[in-house]
This record gives structure tokens, sequence and C-alpha cells, in this order.
């Protein structure tokens, strides 16, 4: 008989069911193997328009991502899904002149709309229903509606974005950090089943305000996503002194789940969160800084999601993989080469029998600040370390679980940290348990 890990709700079991992903000794297991089947597709799951704080209209973000090689795309506004009739104030931000005249030269007058109102010039903002025909095509590219839930407990963010959405979450507030990220997630879960649609949540920038701990994040139950890199230069990918970067939080979040709450794996995703389109710089959230490559038979919802939900995608800010086999025995992968440029493939993970010990982070006056713990280094170690194109690590079933960081030498465009290279995350793999 399969018990249900403690705190797993009749809801997150329904989901998962219906994911095809089952529960075996209270872990949760892949309902299948990954070969080689489907084709990649590369695509971002977050970044913003005008319909909230972007600074440009969807058509220009689409356009760009499509002429850019990208086959999917969720512009992911905050607290709505670009419904409903709405104009904007054109000069209300710097480069709202220019947005308007770059929108009406590549789109031209006839879809341009704007007025004049209470003596202030507008533009009209084309729902997400109006303008997606104009982009997508069957194989080629996809745009899929999506939400960013703008919560927060305090003065604490908590942000999830919502893929696939069918109609807008208003953001759901709790007496802790865990309780908001709980109330929101199943929000979204409790949306699929009643729908029927496709549909995951996934944690936006743990570190972005310092909002969410490693500890509650590995007991949100129906969480099966977090960004393990965010573009926007305000996030804190690397944490700092006190705080873990999102790398060792999501070491910390896979040994919790596995192996002490029964809960199952926590999968990481690169993204923009893009708002700005008009300058590239270092201080500004722009495009094509990090995304991820889906394996998928075809390019729809429904597909993506399912391959995503399954684990068979990887998260990049660069490297390209021609090659990514992960199942129960282990990883195989192959890189992309480019010229002149170096790599190395870090598999990182827990053992049984680790140190389970922790301390708090305590201020000068000795309390206990709300910051992620200090674990031990048996945590998220370093098992094998692998140079050149190829790389392969076999699981010899003492791991809890394993996954690889790819690292170039080659510097980011763009970057939004000093000395920034193009890295690459697959996904964890974890032994079968009989």
């Amino acid at each position: 008989m399969t018990h249900l890990p403690f705190g797993f709700s009749r809801l997150g079991f329904r989901v998962l069911a219906l994911l095809g992903i089952h529960l075996c000794g209270g872990v949760l297991l892949n309902a299948a193997f990954w070969d080689d089947a489907g084709r990649w597709w590369k695509g971002n799951l977050h970044a913003h328009s005008l319909w909230s704080d972007g600074d440009d209209y969807p058509e220009m973000i689409a356009d760009w991502y499509k002429r850019s090689g990208y086959h999917f795309l969720a512009i992911s506004d905050h607290d709505n899904l670009q419904t409903g009739e709405r104009w904007h104030h054109v000069t209300n931000r710097p480069t709202g002149r220019l947005a308007l005249e770059n929108y009406s030269r590549r789109f031209g007058n006839s879809w341009v709309s704007t007025r004049t109102f209470e003596g202030q010039e507008q533009a009209r903002l084309r729902p997400f229903s109006e303008y997606r025909g104009k982009f997508e095509q069957s194989g080629r590219f996809l745009l899929i509606p999506a939400e960013e839930i703008t919560a927060r407990h305090l003065v604490f963010p908590v942000h999830i974005n919502a893929i696939n959405l069918q109609t807008v979450i208003e953001p759901l507030t709790g007496d802790s950090v865990l309780e908001v990220m709980r109330r929101n997630v199943n929000a979204v879960l409790e949306q699929r089943v009643r729908t029927k649609q496709p549909m995951f949540p996934h944690l936006n920038h743990p570190n972005f305000g310092w909002g969410v701990t490693a500890e509650d994040l590995a007991r949100v139950e129906g969480e099966r996503f977090f960004e393990v890199y965010n573009g926007h230069p305000s996030v804190n990918n690397e944490g700092d002194a006190v705080h873990p970067g999102t790398d060792r939080i999501w070491d910390i979040v896979l040994t919790k789940r596995l192996a002490e709450l029964g809960l199952g794996p926590l999968y990481g995703t690169a993204t923009d969160d893009s708002h700005n389109y008009h300058t590239n710089s270092s201080r500004l959230s722009n495009s094509g800084r990090g995304w991820v490559m889906v394996r998928s038979r075809s390019l729809t919802p429904g597909s993506l999601i399912s391959a995503m939900e399954m684990g068979d995608f990887y998260a990049t800010t660069g490297v390209e993989l021609t090659r990514l086999k992960q199942s129960a025995k282990g990883i195989e992968l192959r890189i992309k080469e480019a010229p002149g440029i170096s790599y190395t493939t870090h598999f990182v993970g827990t053992l049984r029998g680790y140190d389970t010990n922790s301390h708090p982070v305590l201020d000068k006056s000795g309390n206990m600040l709300p910051i992620t713990r200090r674990y031990s280094s048996d945590i998220g170690k370093v098992l094998a370390l692998a140079t050149g194109a190829t790389a392969a690590y076999r699981l010899n079933g003492r791991e809890i679980y394993v996954r690889a960081i790819i690292t170039s030498t080659k510097a980011k465009a763009n970057p939004i940290q000093t000395n920034e290279v193009e890295r690459a995350w697959t996904q964890p793999v974890f032994p079968s348990r009989r």
C-alpha cells in the first residue's frame, strides 16, 4: 500500500495522477525513462509587457523572440492575462514615445490605435486573444498565456508564475511565506483540475527581496519548478555573504524533499524576466539571458508541459546540448562545442548517510534570522567532474539525486554579473527505489 507523504493534499495526489507520476515508497518517481524521442524546443517562461511593468508592447516582444529563434514564449504580466480593454499613457514611461514609434513602424497605423484622453496621448494594448494569431505557427512558434501571481507575506515577496493559465488568479495571502506559497500553488493546481487544461506553477526568483528560504520551498507539496537562473539584475541568483545562491537552495531543497519529506523532486528553469526592451545594460532586465530547452514531440502546451513535468528539459544561459540522456541509471550528455571554448561538467548530488545537521543564521544579538539555515557540505557536493564536450555519470545506488552543471569559458553576452560565463543545468535524476 502506498501512503501519501505527510501534508500531501488529496488535490496534489489527484494532480500527480493526471500527470502520470507515481509514488513509490513515499518518493516521486518518473513514470518513464527519457530517450532521444522528440525534438528540442527553445522557450522563455517569464517576461513582462506594458500590460504590467514592462516597457514595450506584447507584439514587439513576441516578434523579437520569434525572430531570435525561440519556439515558445510566455508573457507573464503581473496579476493579469492581458484580457479586456486597456489603454496606457504613452508618456508615463521614459521610453514610451520610442516604444510607440517602433510599434507603429513595425506593425503599421492600421494595427496601432491611439487617442487623446484628458489631454494625454494613449495607445491601446491589444489583448492576448487579438495578437496571438499574428505570431503563432504550427511547429514553429507558440504563445502560452501566463500570469505572475504577485503575492507577499509582510515584506517578503512570493512571486509564482502560472503557465497556460486559463483565468486570472488574484494573489492569495497567508500567515507565513510557506502558507502564501502553498495557497497560490494550490490555486493553480485547482484550476488545472477544474478546467482539465495542462498548466503548472513555478516559483520565481526565490532570492528576490530574500523572500523564500530553502526550508519553506522544500515543504510546498505541489511545487515542481523554480528559477535557478533569472535574468533580472536585482534577484540575487548568486546569493551573498549570508544568503545562499539558487544552486545551493536547489540542493538543500532536493535533499530535504527526497530524503526527509517524502516529496518529489524540484526542477530548475532559466528565464529572462525581461522588462526592458529598448536598451541593453547589465542594470536592466533584458531579453535573451536565460531559457529552457524542452524535448517534446510537438510544440503544444500539453506536450511541452508533459515533458517538463517529466524533467525532460534543461535550463541554460547559452550552453547548448546535442545529446542528453537521463534515467534512473545516470546522466549522459554531449555539448555543442564553440571554437576556442572549454567546458567543465560538475555532477552534483547528495549521498545517503549525509550529515543532517544544520544551524540557523543569527543577528548580532543572537536572534534567529528568516534566512536559509547553514548545512553540511555533504549536501550538494561534487560527486564527479568531467572536462570536454562529453560527460557521463552512472548512478551506483548511494545517491539521493544527481544533477549536472555545465560551465563554459565563453563570456556571457549582456551579463548581469561581473565575469559571468555561459552555463547550463540538467534536471536531477535518482535511483529507483524498490
